[in-house]
């Protein structure tokens, strides 16, 4: 499902594979058919947005930006 509301033309649906929470930042592995992608986001996004492993999400790449979308 295309996040078409956001302007990105790269976008992966994939599954959280690994979450590795800091302080600030956290680290989270995204298994696609494209490959696995990282994303570093802030820790209170992750909270937010309640990602956890397994979860579905859409990987969307602008320019050096990686950004999650949870589906």
């Amino acid at each position: 499902m295309p996040i078409t509301s956001v302007n990105v033309r790269n976008q992966f649906k994939g599954t959280i594979q690994e979450i590795v929470l800091g302080t600030v930042v956290s680290e989270v592995n995204v298994e696609t058919p494209a490959g696995i992608f990282t994303s570093i986001i802030s820790t209170r996004s992750v909270k937010d947005l309640d990602l956890k492993l397994g979860s579905e999400v859409v990987v969307l790449i602008k320019s050096t930006e990686v950004a999650l979308a949870k589906i």
